[in-house]
């Protein structure tokens, strides 16, 4: 038998299992899939924003993965840390590790003013509003969004998604997990403007195009575009590509179409409009002007988060303009844009684990084929999948590829690992250490408490926000 840890039970480590399970090489397998957290699918689970009900339901297919008998969920168990499982002590109880432990810390921007009050990283607030049960109670439902303005710093995926539920009525929202205290939170917001500001031009933007479209569908709110940013990316004007250079992107082409709709005056003129700019898309909001506005910003580059009163009150950004090979150059020209609340989405970065090697500045795991190298030898049994292996690139579906490349070259090192010695029951080792993991009855116990506390409040299943609800939950098995 090959025994077979794989840390991390998002996407990545979850399709590290399926591959193990699906190959046919070594027939006899069993698998732990190991997290710190006492429940399973990872950023499926606090990371993919409510309203996006589809990429959520993807949750089934990682589930049809844990719930197969030759695979056995381990909750509640970190690895590395202070109360951590040592990478070391790990490899005692397995013939092989898989490292799928994502790239949890976001970058920073580096300017003066970025640790004011009010200034948050995207990924906080969206752990905010999933109930990750690290965030607890956070100043976001206390006074971030008591903000009229809020600025998001990014033009990806994530950046559209903060923006999306800032604008979006909470009460579109109740129909989601969303936890109580971030519905209320939203439900007495403030905000009305919501920038989504990039330093670069709408042809380097991140985002997808049906991500895009969701922002000018949003009942109540209105997008905002400036005609005179657009025109300065030479791509907007050129949508078939420049002479001489490589066709865009079929992806980059559809969001220019997007933009240039918007732009060639969709819902123009309507009452309100910033001079040079037109809005487009969503229904218009309450006559009293209660309605939110996305404003789509772009070439301008942040250098300095103002502040006012001891809290951010604004965001001072230096204009950019095209540099002619790709890049942008600054004009020497400023703009301040109001805020109250600042979210910078740019981008993601891989964290060490003590006990693991750690390149520092690409922010993963040195490593070959998935191979862990040590002095840059590889180390028997050791092997990484997902972001901290390739950084934080791609879509959900990368990782899978990504997980059959590593799972290869465990199968190809097979014969020789299980020569070694490995526990023959490894859970119970790991509370011999002290921990106390929670299985897959605990996780389906979390969810019926996770249903009960929805219809109590009528709605449908609502996430319970906190480290100790999550593990009562999980240790009633009566319920």
């Amino acid at each position: 038998m090959l025994s077979v840890a794989v840390v991390g039970s998002g996407p990545s480590g979850v399709y590290t299992a399926q591959a193990l399970l699906q190959q046919s090489l070594v027939p006899d397998v069993r698998v732990h899939v190991l997290d710190r957290l006492p429940t399973p699918y990872g950023l499926v689970r606090y990371g993919v924003a409510p309203d996006h009900e589809k990429i959520k339901s993807l949750q089934n297919s990682l589930r049809a993965v844990l719930e197969d008998e030759r695979v056995t969920f381990v909750g509640n168990v970190g690895v590395g840390g202070a109360d951590g499982v040592s990478p070391a002590r790990l490899a005692e109880l397995y013939h092989a590790v898989v490292y799928c432990v994502g790239a949890s810390a976001d970058r920073a921007l580096a300017v003066p003013g970025e640790d004011l009050p009010g200034s948050y990283s995207a990924t906080r607030f969206v752990s905010w509003y999933s109930a990750h049960p690290d965030i607890g109670a956070d100043p976001f439902a206390r006074d971030a969004l008591a903000a009229r303005s809020a600025v998001v710093i990014g033009v990806g995926n994530v950046a559209v998604d903060v923006a999306r539920i800032l604008a979006r009525g909470a009460g579109e929202l109740r129909r989601t997990d969303v936890p109580s205290a971030a519905l209320r939170a939203l439900e007495e917001s403030r905000v009305r403007e919501v920038h989504i500001v990039g330093r670069r031009g709408p042809s380097q933007a991140r985002f997808t195009t049906k991500e895009l479209r969701e922002l000018g569908a949003l009942p109540g709110a209105r997008v905002v575009v400036d005609p005179v940013e657009l025109a300065l990316d030479p791509a907007f004007a050129a949508p078939d590509g420049l002479p001489g250079a490589l066709p865009l992107p079929a992806v980059v082409r559809r969001n220019l179409e997007v933009l240039r709709g918007w732009s060639a005056g969709s819902g123009a003129g309507a009452a309100g409009a910033v001079p040079g700019e037109v809005e487009a898309g969503g229904a218009p909001g309450p006559a009293d002007g209660a309605g939110r506005r996305i404003r789509l910003r772009f070439f301008l580059r942040p250098v300095e988060l103002l502040e006012r009163g001891g809290r951010v009150a604004g965001v001072r950004f230096a204009r950019t303009a095209p540099d002619g090979t790709g890049g942008v150059r600054d004009t020497g020209r400023y703009e301040d844009i109001e805020a109250q609340l600042v979210l910078r989405a740019v981008g993601y970065r891989g964290v060490e684990l003590p006990g693991l090697p750690f390149d520092p500045v690409h922010g993963t795991v040195p490593h070959t084929a998935g191979r862990v190298l040590r002095g840059g030898v590889p180390s028997p049994g050791e092997y990484v999948a997902g972001w901290i292996k390739r950084g934080p690139t791609g879509v959900i579906g990368s990782n899978r590829s990504c997980a059959k490349e590593t799972v290869a070259s465990l199968l190809a090192d097979a014969a020789a690992l299980t020569r070694r010695t490995a526990a023959g029951d490894p859970l119970a080792v790991l509370r011999e250490w002290g921990l106390r993991p929670v299985e897959w009855t605990g996780w389906l116990s979390i969810e019926r408490a996770e249903a009960e506390l929805g219809r109590s409040l009528g709605r449908g299943p609502v996430k319970i926000p906190d480290w100790a609800g999550l593990l009562a939950a999980a240790r009633d098995e009566n319920r």
